[in-house]
């Protein structure tokens, strides 16, 4: 999709979720969610549930995924051990979905930052593996904050930090966690269909709901 010079965008600041959104990530998580359950004395998961505990960090995570009746110490070894194999393994089957490198250097001219709940430094780490981190320069982390998404925190600080205003911003993500993000900050949502909890945004309707990364441009540009 080709735009026109003279259009102005319709937005400024474009905030994007990373895991289901940018990347295709579930298959390193799982895998390090089952190896920590390997080193914890537990039999693997299947990759499908893991799946559906991806979202709220990685704390959240591996509480999830290693059950009830493990104490607070055991799961903060899980953590540990979890983080460590992560950071080890976090772009052996990692990709950036379709569309989103084009995409993005197509919106470079816009105010780019990533707001996630996974730990800033492998998210950092991802992004610059798979070589995106000079068009994303401004990347949060779900540790970059005192509260995680869907709390408006992170993105009332990114609009402070970058002077936009909110009206002028857009949330990019693929579950409902992002679109009550957005909203309590009061900017504007779209949603992806393709993600890992994409199947949550009918309980939150965004305001924009795209099949394919690329056409975020339409939205952007209001060509949709």
């Amino acid at each position: 999709m080709r735009r026109s010079t003279s259009t102005r965008p319709r937005f400024d600041l474009i905030i994007f979720d990373l895991d289901g959104t940018l990347i295709d990530s579930k298959l390193d998580l799982a895998n390090s969610v089952n190896f920590t359950r390997q080193q914890m004395g537990l039999p693997v998961l299947e990759h499908r549930l893991i799946f559906s505990y991806i979202g709220d960090g990685a704390t959240m995570l591996i509480r999830r995924a290693m059950g009830e009746g493990l104490g607070e110490t055991e799961i903060q070894k899980a953590l540990e051990v979890f983080l460590a194999h992560y950071r080890e393994h976090l772009l052996d089957n990692t990709v950036l979905y379709p569309g989103v490198r084009e995409t993005i250097e197509a919106l470079s001219s816009l105010k780019l930052a990533v707001l996630t709940n996974k730990p800033v430094r492998p998210s950092e780490a991802i992004v610059e593996g798979l070589g995106l981190r000079g068009k994303l320069p401004r990347i949060y982390g779900g540790n970059s904050f005192e509260q995680k998404k869907p709390h408006p925190m992170g993105i009332e600080t990114i609009l402070k930090e970058t002077e936009t205003s909110a009206e002028r911003a857009l949330m990019v993500g693929d579950s409902r966690i992002d679109v009550a993000t957005g909203r309590n900050a009061g900017v504007l949502t779209c949603g992806v269909t393709y993600g890992l909890a994409s199947d949550t945004l009918i309980d939150l309707r965004p305001d924009y709901l795209i099949d394919h990364f690329e056409q975020l441009r339409g939205v952007v540009w209001g060509q949709e």
